[in-house]
């Protein structure tokens, strides 16, 4: 494990972010390859709800993006979490988890309802994210779109994504 510092992306970031993203994304069988382009359309869209990166050493080493989704019944405040980087050489170091646990602490600090995103049930139920078949993503299998209510109740909703997702 190595100690990170955890900030908000800060202007000048962005060409960083990208080669981060696109680097821990090469290869990945679940990967379509347009995660760093993702990221990048995020923020010009003005969808890039919360972005965090860690640093170690001075160098930036991970990255964490959230963005705000729809429901179908309405209920503002919920965001997908996505994609999460990290530098190949820093994986296995505890940092996407800390980038995870920052975000969900301050998007709770927000007064965020909730959090939706795809990814793998086993790592991410660590951190309270469950599937929900009231909660419905169309497309992927049902098992890996997992919801983590911060407040109120869980909604029975279809979630949209951000333009940039389209």
């Amino acid at each position: 494990m190595i100690t990170a510092t955890i900030r908000p992306e800060a202007p000048g970031d962005a060409a960083t972010i990208f080669a981060l993203t696109e680097a821990a994304f090469r290869n990945l069988p679940f990967s379509d390859g347009d995660e760093a382009e993702l990221v990048d359309r995020l923020r010009a869209d003005g969808d890039l709800a919360l972005s965090l990166v860690a640093e170690h050493a001075g160098q930036i080493v991970g990255h964490i993006a959230f963005s705000p989704v729809t429901l179908t019944d309405g209920r503002a405040g919920w965001y997908g979490l996505g994609p999460v980087s990290v530098w190949p050489e820093y994986h296995r170091q505890g940092i996407g988890s800390a980038l995870v646990q920052r975000g969900i602490a301050d998007l709770r600090a927000r007064g965020a309802r909730g959090i939706v995103l795809l990814g793998d049930p086993a790592y991410y139920a660590r951190f309270g994210f469950e599937a929900d078949p009231a909660l419905r993503h169309p497309g992927p299998p049902a098992e890996y779109f997992q919801r983590l209510v911060l407040e109120g109740e869980a909604p029975q909703a279809i979630v949209t994504y951000a333009r940039a997702f389209g």
